[in-house]
């Protein structure tokens, strides 16, 4: 993991055809459907009768057991470069809910569950896809409500638990697996983070990392956590937190938060504002953050992700970075938009070869 750099995209697969040139909506909609997993609520589950209900949970498992297996393998078939894989965190619908729990248990589903998951890691692991979860707003561990903490060690191990029996249960970031959160709320803050983290799972401890955001934990909050988990460096977030400040690769916080991966190649995330900005930008400049807000653009908006990655300045700040990390591309057009950057970066290298001729 230490060499290859990487870039990808984040949970969903986007049909690698532009929309309107399958014959139908319908099949537009089924191909997608195919490559991407889905859930049920928990609501609907319980309006089920027992065999119904079994049936349900059952056949959405096998799917999504398949889709994750069929999104490996498309990202293991592109360039080395774009082989990161950030995975949906519904792999197991419902797993850590009552009514979905005593489904889970039974003998047939846990076979289904242990070798889908057991296939989908090697697999990974094969054809040197890096691998990550990034549960969503409610995993935290920083809050001084209970059930909050309670319901965020239970999220975070059900995601430990699931790259555990895909074969990432053994030390520190194996093959650069990682689960990333946010820390939580600014009270406790990053000391009510390091409280509550031995109460997680050994595995959860070993795979956890933490990013900074643009409001209350910038990168400086968050590198109080360095010494018991790696920062994961979202450079869009801290552009926004900071009001436009760029890091480049050789800045001393970069190198703060390298070392906090111990060894294991980092991951960064980008991303860029909406398209809508563009028009008051020039795509081979990086965005001017004080502009953009002088000419009546909310923060929100800024923050907001991009459809694409359309500025090619942001696109090349990147490619300096991948010396040390590799990229989440968070960008609305998922796979499209880490295509997009990817045959930028190469396009650059390429150039960068042929003047050194």
């Amino acid at each position: 993991m230490r060499d290859q750099p990487r870039l990808g995209f984040c949970c969903k697969f986007v049909l690698d055809e532009p929309p309107g040139t399958h014959a139908t909506l319908k099949a537009e909609r089924d191909a997608t459907l195919h490559m991407n997993l889905t859930s049920v609520t928990m609501a609907h589950l319980a309006k089920l009768e027992p065999a119904d209900r079994r049936a349900k949970l059952s056949g959405l498992v096998a799917h999504n057991l398949d889709a994750l297996a069929r999104q490996i393998a498309w990202v293991g078939d592109r360039p080395p470069i774009e082989r990161l894989l950030r995975m949906a965190s519904n792999v197991l619908p419902g797993y850590t809910h009552p009514i979905a729990q005593e489904i889970y248990a039974e003998p047939e589903m846990a076979a289904l569950v242990e070798r889908g998951l057991a296939e989908a890691g090697a697999l990974a692991r094969r054809l040197g896809v890096r691998l990550s979860f990034h549960p969503g707003p409610f995993c935290l561990l920083a809050s001084r409500n209970p059930a909050a903490i309670a319901n965020g060690l239970s999220e975070l191990d059900y995601h430990a638990e699931i790259f555990d029996r895909m074969g990432y249960g053994g030390g520190w970031h194996p093959h650069g697996a990682h689960i990333n959160i946010h820390v939580g709320a600014g009270d406790p803050g990053v000391e009510g983070f390091r409280a509550t983290l031995p109460r997680a799972s050994r595995v959860a401890r070993d795979l956890i990392t933490v990013e900074n955001d643009e409001n209350v934990f910038g990168v400086e909050a968050v590198l109080k956590l360095a010494d018991v988990v790696p920062i994961v460096l979202d450079l869009h977030h801290h552009w926004v937190q900071s009001g436009g400040a760029y890091l480049e690769p050789d800045h001393p916080l970069v190198g703060r938060v390298r070392e906090s991966w111990r060894g294991v190649r980092p991951v960064a995330h980008i991303s860029v504002s909406r398209e809508a900005v563009s028009a008051a930008c020039d795509p081979d400049t990086l965005p001017d953050y004080p502009a953009l807000r002088a000419a009546g653009h909310a923060v929100r908006d800024l923050a907001a992700h991009s459809d694409m990655m359309w500025n090619r300045a942001v696109n090349d700040l990147v490619a300096r970075h991948l010396i040390w990390a590799d990229f989440e591309i968070e960008a609305k057009a998922k796979n499209y938009a880490s295509m997009q950057i990817a045959r930028h970066i190469l396009d650059l290298e390429r150039a960068s070869a042929m003047a050194a001729e």
